[in-house]
């Protein structure tokens, strides 16, 4: 008997795990890895790890459980069927789908047996082609960021050429001048 009461708690922590998970993330990726070697499989994680993703497999009843109460609950609950394993990103909502996307272009048949089943984002439920087609071709963090700083610069360096302009068309007369008198 105290083997289910164990069984029971070490089920209820895992679900508060996995709950705390969807409550941090940004995006979560839901992949069917069916068929995939150990190497790739491990390549895969190493490749998630390296863009700061978290990447776990877990029982599809412990997520449904996780998930229970969320908007997206029971549109996800229907994806999830056979084998989940769960890449959830934290910072970068692109993250894990463009790991996906690499994964499955550069790894040959192995890309093509990984499967994505679903994505949340923001608390959206994407389907399986939205995940590969739009959240994948996300700009990332850094792609934004340079994009901010681009834009933010770009009156400063108006702002510097106007207040260059007079003293720049000055050395202009000057020279012309110079070259006349002589």
């Amino acid at each position: 008997m105290a083997s289910t009461a164990n069984t029971k708690t070490a089920k209820t922590a895992m679900i508060g795990v996995v709950k705390d998970r969807f409550d941090r993330m940004t995006s979560a990726v839901f992949l069917d890895y069916k068929g995939l070697t150990v190497a790739n499989a491990t390549k895969l994680r190493a490749e998630f790890r390296k863009a700061g993703v978290e990447y776990k497999v877990v029982k599809n009843t412990l997520v449904k459980h996780a998930v229970k109460g969320k908007a997206y609950s029971d549109t996800l609950s229907k994806s999830l069927v056979g084998m989940t394993g769960i890449a959830w990103s934290y910072e970068d909502p692109s993250a894990a789908a463009k790991v996906v996307k690499a994964f499955k272009k550069d790894a040959g048949e192995a890309g093509e047996k990984l499967q994505v089943k679903a994505g949340i984002l923001d608390g959206e439920f994407l389907d399986g082609k939205r995940v590969e087609t739009e959240l994948a071709n996300l700009p990332g963090k850094d792609e934004l960021r340079a994009t901010l700083l681009a834009t933010l610069q770009a009156p400063l360096q108006q702002f510097v050429a106007l207040l260059q302009a007079p003293t720049q068309n000055l050395v202009y007369v000057l020279a012309a001048k110079e070259r006349q008198g002589t």
